[in-house]
């Protein structure tokens, strides 16, 4: 190999190291403004669903789980949520659909409606309002403007509680809760959004609803 050719090589390598570092670094530093960066590390045992995990399907015998770690601001989880959605009613009755919080940096609100979402789930809405923040990503989604008095807004059509609402949206608890599914999945390898762990194995995300339910079905049939 001559000498060219090998400085080549190990350019490319330390640039896609350097890559690695800087995608995670961007995950896990601290960001002033609420854009969504947190200081968090990956969970030293981290695990693909935990007891307090918002599962979307509960099947009497469950033979699969199918983990997302998502951002509801991120178009492409907002791609991926209509065939979530198809995906949970032809295999509810076998998989469990878990969702998970993965907010990124970058996303003025995207750890905001993570938290607005656990404040529903604190009342019992999670499901609610896990589908107003995807079916109104549009409105909202990539704003740099502050969107609480959107998010209280849905809290409101949904029926919630205002105060208790507006006190679990503070409480530091629910930041906690958060940022606690967050350093298992990066513990899991996550990176971005959405990542998919499929009975504990991280995978690529499906191109498509077809890509996807073969997953599935081969899944199923091992």
């Amino acid at each position: 190999m001559n000498t060219l050719k090998r400085n080549l090589i190990v350019t490319a390598v330390i640039a896609a190291v350097l890559a690695a570092v800087l995608g995670t670094a961007l995950l896990v530093s601290p960001d002033d403004g609420g854009s969504g960066g947190m200081d968090v590390r990956p969970a030293a045992e981290p695990q693909p669903v935990r007891a307090d995990s918002h599962r979307l399907t509960e099947p009497k015998k469950s033979e699969l789980t199918v983990v997302e770690f998502l951002d509801f601001e991120c178009e492409g989880c907002g791609a991926m949520y209509p065939v979530v959605e198809k995906l949970r009613e032809e295999y509810g009755d076998r998989v469990t659909f878990v969702a998970r919080y993965f907010p990124m940096p970058g996303h003025r609100n995207g750890e905001l409606a993570a938290r607005t979402a656990e404040a529903a789930a604190r009342q019992g809405e999670f499901e609610a309002m896990y589908t107003k923040l995807f079916t109104t990503q549009k409105e909202w989604g990539e704003s740099q403007d502050w969107k609480e008095d959107v998010f209280r807004g849905y809290a409101e059509e949904l029926g919630l509680d205002m105060r208790e609402f507006d006190a679990a949206l503070a409480d530091p608890d629910t930041a906690g809760r958060v940022q606690a599914d967050q350093r298992d999945g990066l513990g899991l390898g996550a990176r971005g959004t959405p990542t998919f762990v499929v009975d504990g194995e991280p995978v690529p995300t499906p191109g498509s609803y077809e890509d996807f339910k073969a997953l599935i079905e081969k899944r199923l049939s091992d």
